[in-house]
């Protein structure tokens, strides 16, 4: 039976849950409605608890259909394949928002498959599917603590929009996604323009608002056809057990804490754990045999070292303000930058943090160096890249060797999305920019460290950034009344804490934020003080950064690459591109050039050699300019006549020099000034509006060239005429001597025109000269 509920979505109308009608077999299954954009949730189980599992298996698959917006896949297969990164950040964001709310000890192995069915290119898929897996989850037999409610804030000439639609998130400043339950948030992700302090915790206070509402529509559907949630068995650590682990760990347990050196630390707390497991298994565990119980007995051993490990180190924290490493809970590790690490790149540094170093690099490329993106969107580029790398070596650890997983995608978009508001615009700075960040050491806050050291190689490359970033991880401690706000937390705090708050900004705001709480009940006055002081420790790190390098390098590095801009006709493209690639090709192999066109007539030339640069762009000026009026040209003869030579003064573009036009003194054939092939400098003189042909003039190009007054210059031929005239009337009166037009010699009639000297001409009177 079909069921649906519509729940309040904004200014874009109501979001429509449904379920009942598709999936039927899945333990649970919801379909969510915005405008045409639909998202099919489907949630299933094991049948059985995965024994010996210390983690709970849960997996979240999001796909987007390319059937949904009437495409058929790119590629090779014409299918989806692997999810793409946008997809993987959509699942991480389902995934950390669910996976606190299940029971502690839940072992069932569960699956969430969201799949983009339908989008209207409108309204944006990924909140709806997060709702719609809460709603599949909250529906199912699946033990579930929800359900959870889900919102995007976005922030537009001074108001907050609720779940704004593409072109409204493009005039956004924020990018918030929060989710939580009726009564706290238990998730943010956030990108945003330098925003204030008070601008973000204003936007989360609405969003709660606006989650408790999405939660209510779910429990009226879960109310309707929602089903009894399966028991399980909970794994419970025997009393005595429990009680004997902490008598024999609690003496030794609070040294072993206090070593600052992580490995160290760790090595002491695991050698610690193995004794006190195996004191335990003797005392607890009969002698071995078909009735022994070691292995349960052991199991439970651990279960309790570890709980006695969590709340001895938060004890510690919330009593004496001290932490594992000696700080205070607003200290700030050691920080180092190495500026310039790598000699080759186009900007380097290694920035460290305690036990935390990253390697930031960046390179700078070409417009046809952007990554193309194919998704539901259409076709589209991207001229910022991050890539986060995790290699197992930063831990001391060995694990398969394969290509980034999704945590690595997920830092890596966190820290493109805390530097992306700094970069100078395309207009003004057309590069692509890729930030590679090498984690060479992890103890906790690595993402931070990958915005704190792609900052700076930013700064090393010589772009023209407009404030420098920083990052910070804060942590949390509560128990009861009892609470402690941590700065730049190390992995053990973030591991046994109750909130990992990652925020990264400018000293004026705030570039990305990222917030993932494990408990209940975190007031807003928490928030507020977390951001308060995440402010204060980052303007530390700034302050740490400055030292190192105070700003950008004034100029570009030496080994990347110069890139000029031209504007040319849109109709021209064609002209500057040639049959086949004919044109643009032979430019990038004559001058070594890297050439880029854009619909728009934006020409990209790029290359680090000034001659290279200089000859690119004559070429493609000479491709795709008009012939302009008494400009000098210097031209191909490319045909002889007898009345004249052609010359090609652009691609694809003669003209006309007349016999008379050719030279400053009277010339008798055209071969004695030039031949086919010749390079010739010439004036244009002259463009018919109707048919475009041109008149060109090597006289006057010579003229122009040595300072000769065109005036005077007439004036002589004008008396040399008619001193010619006078004495050619004599000889035509003495005898018919040859008229001095005739068709030996060529020349002007009393209008101007040009007279063919192969086919004669005729005299004033009208004869025809002859030899």
């Amino acid at each position: 039976m079909k069921h649906t509920v519509s729940i309040p979505f904004g200014e874009n109308g109501d979001l429509v849950l449904e379920t009942g009608q598709v999936a039927r077999q899945a333990h649970g299954s919801a379909l969510a409605r915005i405008g045409n954009t639909i998202v099919m949730a489907n949630a299933v189980r094991s049948n059985k608890q995965l024994e010996g599992m210390d983690f709970f298996p849960l997996q979240v698959d999001y796909r987007e259909k390319h059937y949904a917006v009437g495409r058929i896949p790119g590629n090779f297969f014409r299918r989806e394949g692997r999810p793409g990164t946008p997809e993987t950040i959509n699942a991480r964001l389902v995934d950390r928002s669910i996976r606190p709310l299940f029971p502690k000890g839940f072992r069932y192995e569960v699956q969430v498959y969201l799949t983009v069915l339908s989008m209207d290119q409108i309204n944006p898929p990924a909140v709806p599917a997060l709702i719609a897996a809460s709603a599949a989850l909250s529906m199912s037999d699946i033990p579930f603590n929800g359900p959870v409610g889900a919102v995007r804030v976005g922030y537009i000439d001074g108001h907050y929009v609720f779940n704004p639609t593409f072109p409204q998130r493009d005039q956004s400043a924020l990018d918030l996604v929060v989710t939580g339950t009726s009564s706290a948030i238990n998730m943010v992700e956030s990108g945003s323009k330098g925003l204030s302090e008070q601008v973000i915790l204003g936007a989360l206070n609405v969003a709660q608002e606006q989650t408790a509402k999405v939660v209510a529509g779910i429990e009226e559907l879960v109310r309707l056809c929602g089903k009894e949630k399966i028991a399980f068995e909970e794994s419970v650590v025997d009393a005595d057990v429990a009680a004997a682990v902490k008598e024999t760990a609690s003496p030794r347990l609070a040294d072993a804490i206090r070593i600052q050196e992580k490995k160290e630390r760790e090595d002491a707390v695991d050698a610690l754990r193995e004794e006190v497991v195996v004191q335990i298994v003797e005392r607890f565990a009969p002698a071995e045999g078909e009735e022994s119980n070691a292995p349960q007995v052991r199991k439970q051993a651990v279960e309790a070292y570890d709980d006695t490990f969590k709340k001895a180190v938060r004890e510690m924290i919330l009593s004496t303000g001290v932490r594992a490493d000696g700080r205070g809970a607003k200290d700030i590790r050691p920080i180092t930058s190495d500026i310039g690490f790598l000699p080759m790149a186009h900007g380097s540094a290694v920035f460290t943090r305690g036990q935390t170093q990253s390697l930031g690099v960046t390179t700078l490329g070409t417009v046809g160096d952007q990554q193309k993106i194919d998704d539901l969107m259409g076709i589209s580029t991207e001229r910022f890249l991050l890539h986060y790398n995790f290699p197992s070596y930063c831990v001391g650890e060995t694990r398969r060797i394969m290509g980034p997983g999704r945590r690595e995608l997920g830092h890596g978009m966190l820290a493109q999305k805390a530097l992306e508001p700094i970069l100078p615009g395309a207009d003004t700075f057309p590069y692509t920019v890729r930030i590679v960040s090498e984690i060479l050491e992890s103890n906790g806050s690595s993402s931070m460290a990958s915005v704190c050291s792609g900052c700076l190689s930013l700064m090393d490359a010589g772009v023209p950034i407009s404030s420098p970033v920083a990052g910070i991880a804060m942590g949390l401690i509560k128990d009861g009344d009892r609470v402690a706000v941590l700065s730049d937390i190390m992995g053990m705090e973030d591991h046994l804490g109750d909130m990992d708050f990652k925020v990264a900004g400018t000293r004026e705001g705030i570039t990305a934020l990222q917030m993932d709480i494990k408990i209940s009940g975190i007031g807003f006055d928490v928030l507020e003080q977390a951001l308060a002081q995440a402010l204060e420790g980052r303007c530390h790190i700034l302050d740490c950064m400055a030292e190192a390098l105070p700003a950008p390098r004034p100029e570009l590095s030496p080994l990347a690459p110069r890139i000029e801009i031209m504007k040319i006709d849109p109709q021209r493209i064609g002209d500057l591109i040639g049959p086949s690639g004919k044109h643009i090709r032979n430019i990038v192999e004559t001058t070594g050039a890297q050439i880029d066109v854009e619909d728009d007539g934006t020409v990209f030339i790029a290359t680090n050699d000034g001659e290279a640069m200089a000859n690119a762009r004559q070429m493609v000026l000479d491709l795709t300019a008009d012939v302009e009026l008494h400009k000098i040209y210097t031209g191909k003869v490319v045909r002889i006549t007898d009345f004249g030579a052609f010359v090609e003064i652009l691609p694809k573009k003669d003209g006309l020099v007349h016999v008379s036009e050719l030279d400053t003194s009277r010339v008798e054939a055209v071969t004695d000034i030039c031949r086919q092939g010749d390079m010739m400098k010439v004036k244009v003189i002259g463009i018919d509006p109707d048919s475009g042909k041109v008149r060109l003039s090597r006289k006057q190009a010579i003229m122009q060239e040595q300072g000769i007054d065109m005036t005077e210059l007439e004036n002589e031929n004008v008396f040399a005429r008619k001193t010619e005239g006078g004495r050619g009337s004599g000889r035509e009166r003495g005898g018919g001597r040859q008229h001095d037009r005739d068709r030996g010699s060529g020349g002007r009639d009393r209008g101007g025109r040009y007279q063919d000297r192969d086919r004669g001409g005729r005299d004033r009177g009208g004869r025809e000269g002859g030899r």
